[in-house]
């Protein structure tokens, strides 16, 4: 039986790609293992969003042929779609895999270890129209499962890649969702995430019978998966301000299976920041779909991206981003230092910010982070919650069961039992460790 590793890095989509393709693998009589010395075959599914990224897609690949000389190599996704000549003649490498094209990882092996020529495989990713057919009925998750519904982006934000790595829009049939959802709550999963390159996108490019836009919506697919049974709970990956309507939000709220956490991509709070960004919105406009989903949800989680540090960024533009943030009160905030990538609009701007200024801008984000997540923690001390149960996870010598919430707080429950992949209701009494929420059995 030959054995192959598999490494991913990068977004939930790669994540889930990485998973089925494991799959395919396993389907075939393949035995997965750790990624670690001893396989016949290393799979790395790579990232390009960065430089950085670029840089540990390379070091994994070159780890992997130090692990074993004689295996099988294999390079996917991204950052081979963004640069595959470079990659082409690195000795390292034995496969290289475009995006589109994992779904043939089995052929793709087969032919390789029948002669050991392969040039790769790709397409023209900028051209193609055909959703990937790759689908799970299982991931290494036992309670939450990603499922990937939309990939590629028209957007063509000035720091981003990814419309040159994932190509244009295209989505999965939301009959295809459907039967790869209903497999999941089969096998238990009871919490399911809709992910995407760029979700908001979902349904642009899929027709109707006579052949015009709009056939299906992400609207009308949330509609679809909350008749599946089995399912509790509808999670939404990252959305961009644009879906967030009236219509939206009110017929959502009315899904008892919808999680109120939304996360909505900012990257800036600052007007002439955005416009360099090419983003597309206002801060205004942003914040009145902030306003629109508190109008419809209590306390929702609203959590969000902010880029620091981007090519012209000044003090006084970086201070209306602080302050941005400050009124719109997010649950979280992730926070990332600008970070060069070769081939986007934003590496060839006047105006790069040093790494300093970035970082001292950065860890003032951060400490507000830290004080905006604690006071929307604290407002659900003694509220009454679900949280689904996912791990056993030992503190200061105690047993605990941890989970998430529908607004994806984590709750400790104090259990020496098995609660894994269970839904229990309890109260929030006090916290056990800082972002971990202590929770009393109903």
């Amino acid at each position: 039986m030959r054995k192959v590793a598999l490494h991913n890095l990068g977004c939930k989509v790669n994540a889930y790609e990485t998973e089925a393709m494991q799959q395919l693998l396993e389907e075939r009589g393949y035995e997965v293992v750790p990624f670690a010395p001893g396989a016949d075959v290393y799979i790395i599914n790579t990232c390009t969003v960065t430089n950085i990224a670029d840089r540990k897609s390379r070091q994994m690949l070159h780890k992997a042929k130090k692990m074993n000389p004689n295996a099988i190599v294999v390079a996917a996704g991204c950052y081979v779609q963004a640069s595959k000549e470079d990659l082409q003649v690195d000795e390292a490498i034995d496969i290289i895999v475009g995006n589109n094209k994992k779904q043939d990882i089995i052929t793709i092996l087969e032919e390789y270890e029948a002669d050991h020529e392969y040039e790769g495989s790709f397409i023209n990713i900028a051209q193609t129209k055909e959703f990937e057919s790759l689908s799970l009925n299982k991931t290494s998750d036992h309670t939450r499962a990603y499922v990937k519904v939309q990939d590629g982006c028209n957007q063509f934000c000035s720091y981003c890649i990814i419309p040159y790595a994932r190509g244009r829009v295209r989505s999965k049939k939301s009959s295809e969702i459907v039967e790869e959802i209903t497999a999941l709550a089969n096998n238990g999963y009871q919490e399911v995430v809709l992910a995407g390159i760029h979700l908001s996108s979902y349904g642009m490019d899929l027709l109707d019978e006579e052949g015009h836009g709009n056939k299906e919506s992400l609207l009308s697919l949330i509609l679809n998966v909350h008749e599946i049974p089995g399912i509790k709970r509808i999670r939404l990956s990252s959305l961009e301000p644009r879906i967030i309507t009236e219509e939206f939000v009110k017929t959502i709220s009315k899904l008892e299976k919808i999680c109120p956490h939304f996360h909505l991509s900012l990257q800036s709070g600052c007007d002439e920041t955005l416009k360099r960004m090419n983003r597309r919105y206002t801060s205004g406009e942003y914040y009145s779909k902030c306003q629109l989903l508190r109008k419809y949800f209590t306390n929702p989680a609203i959590t969000t991206d902010v880029i620091v540090g981007f090519p012209q960024e000044t003090d006084e533009e970086f201070q209306t981003t602080k302050a941005f943030l400050e009124e719109v009160e997010f649950s979280e905030t992730h926070i990332f230092k600008y970070s060069m990538r070769k081939g986007t609009k934003a590496a060839e701007m006047d105006g790069q910010v040093n790494d300093q200024v970035k970082g001292k801008r950065s860890n003032e984000l951060l400490r507000l982070n830290e004080e905006k997540q604690t006071k929307f923690e604290r407002l659900h001390q003694g509220k009454e919650v679900e949280v689904l149960m996912e791990e056993q996870y030992e503190m200061d010598g105690k047993l605990y069961y941890v989970g998430h919430t529908k607004e994806y707080l984590k709750v400790a429950i104090p259990s020496k039992s098995d609660l894994t992949n269970q839904i229990i209701r309890g109260t929030i009494i006090g916290t056990v460790k800082p972002h971990i929420l202590l929770c009393k059995k109903l």
